[in-house]
């Protein structure tokens, strides 16, 4: 059995998708858009171009995400994706990265219990915590 988030950017899944590419060395092993859809019913107005689905595939886990309804602003509360680093100057840039254009809610350091930890919202209001166990 797996827990796998899926995010809905709400018609920024394809900004999402090449920023997870290029922060976190995300893989794409599935993508569809609504276009694709055998069924015309299933597309929101206008959103033929937008992702209906696709599976990002992060190191060892699996993170779907669509443009969902396509009414804009995403909204992601209630929850953060944790991401286990190698060490503390991966920690150091992957927090660099996920927070640019994002806002920091903890500064990354060092705690009792992780030589790095720290927590952010990337641009997209998905909220990360890096650790680094100790």
């Amino acid at each position: 059995m797996q827990v796998q988030p899926y995010l809905f950017f709400e018609g920024r899944c394809e900004e999402a998708i090449e920023f997870y590419r290029n922060t976190l060395g995300a893989e794409v092993t599935a993508l569809f858009h609504y276009k694709d859809s055998p069924d015309p019913n299933t597309i929101p107005p206008g959103s033929e171009d937008k992702v209906m689905h696709a599976n990002l595939r992060v190191g060892d886990s699996v993170m779907m995400v669509s443009d969902g309804l396509c009414k804009g602003q995403p909204g992601f509360q209630g929850f953060s994706l944790s991401l286990s680093a190698s060490s503390d100057a991966e920690a150091e840039r992957l927090f660099t990265a996920l927070g640019q254009g994002g806002q920091v809610q903890m500064p990354l350091g060092k705690t009792f219990f992780a030589s790095s930890f720290g927590m952010l919202a990337d641009r997209f209001g998905v909220s990360w915590m890096i650790i680094v166990a100790s």
